[in-house]
């Protein structure tokens, strides 16, 4: 609250939906809290979000799809170190193994589960070497 940032930019930057935000940001707003109020520690956030909010806090996002594709974790973890994409591991899961879930959701999964697997794969290496005019295409 205190950056004064809009919902839409907090939610983006903390990977929250914007429905999210704004009902912690309401019960901040109905305490009399706003933007370029007196600061307010992470315990005391911490304290205040239990009380608005007591039902269990749990920081993974919870998707009921989850638990039917942990099962081929190693698999998915293999492939992608493999540089095989989401997409491809998602066919060969659906087809070969019978996963009947969306590719979205094996997305979601492997960004929130394989953080660093994803980005891996994610990273384009460029050639240092040089090469002959004329030997290569490239599309831009």
């Amino acid at each position: 609250m205190r950056g004064g940032y809009y919902k839409n930019e907090l939610a983006g930057s903390l990977g929250l939906s914007r429905n999210t935000v704004r009902k912690y940001v309401a019960a901040a707003e109905a305490a009399g809290m706003v933007p370029g109020g007196p600061e307010v520690s992470a315990q005391r956030w911490a304290e205040l979000a239990r009380e608005w909010f007591p039902e269990p806090a749990d920081t993974r996002v919870r998707q009921v799809t989850w638990p039917a594709i942990e099962a081929h974790r190693d698999y998915i973890a293999e492939q992608m170190k493999a540089g095989v994409t989401v997409s491809t591991i998602h066919q060969r899961l659906r087809d070969e193994r019978g996963l009947a879930v969306s590719v979205a959701s094996l997305r979601r999964y492997v960004a929130a589960n394989l953080p660093e697997e994803a980005r891996r794969a994610q990273v384009r290496v460029l050639r240092l070497e040089p090469t002959e005019p004329g030997l290569e295409a490239q599309v831009d």
